[in-house]
């Protein structure tokens, strides 16, 4: 393949030459501008996702709020100060069923852009299928291990947010069912190399069922059920 060529044997040198002759400049700029990135990959299918979500063997009583701030204690104590094979922080996430999905969003920033709505509305449609209506999956937003940890973290907690925001508001899903965590690099996902790219992935996780009580109604996930907790009394 050319240098710089495209899946359909277009290469990019080779589109700004034909671009550069029928587009104005200005127009090529922009086009040009709004490629993905090189290491961007096409989204898993919906059934890819349902298929790597499925199979839970048993609950998880993972504590979401346990996990953030285990993650912030760790960055406080400086401890595994070298990202390079940094240990991930929760062993037990890459256990359960999980998936990682390339969401893009805008640079330092938790605005999704447009193109991941794609990837997250497939998402959704996974979340919503008979295998996986009755599950609670976590979120959890990463980061690779450039500028500060502790910022990194904030970040990838706001894009988790993000994320799930996305998934309750525009696509309608049950907010009982979708937690959100943030850990930036302490979870990386290629160790080996903790500056690449493909440590900024989103990682979903099949946490438990729904537990179901009297009336039909469902138990609320833990983590919403402390934010409940917490406003209280605040004015």
């Amino acid at each position: 393949m050319q240098p710089g060529a495209r899946p359909g044997g277009v290469s990019l040198m080779g589109f700004s030459g034909i671009a550069r002759r029928l587009v104005p400049l200005g127009l090529l700029g922009m086009l040009l501008a709004a490629a993905p990135p090189a290491w961007s990959q096409d989204a898993p299918t919906t059934e890819a996702m349902v298929a790597a979500l499925s199979g839970l063997e048993a609950p998880s009583d993972l504590d979401v709020a346990v996990l953030r701030q285990q993650a912030a204690e760790r960055i406080k104590k400086r401890a595994d100060l070298v990202a390079l094979k940094r240990p991930p922080l929760s062993r037990e996430l890459n256990r359960l069923p999980h998936i990682d999905l390339d969401i893009q969003f805008n640079p330092d920033s938790p605005v999704i852009r447009p193109d991941s709505y794609r990837t997250i509305g497939r998402l959704a449609d996974a979340l919503t299928t008979p295998a996986l209506t009755s599950l609670t999956f976590l979120i959890v937003g990463r980061s690779d291990a450039n500028g500060k940890r502790d910022s990194n973290m904030a970040l990838s907690q706001r894009r988790a947010e993000a994320v799930r925001d996305a998934l309750v508001t525009t696509f309608k899903l049950s907010s009982k069912r979708i937690l959100a965590v943030g850990l930036g690099e302490e979870q990386l996902v290629d160790a080996n190399n903790p500056k690449a790219a493909i440590n900024q992935q989103s990682m979903v996780v099949t946490l438990r069922e729904i537990a179901p009580v009297a009336g039909g109604t469902s138990v609320k996930p833990p983590e919403a059920s402390a934010k409940k907790s917490s406003r209280k009394g605040v004015r």
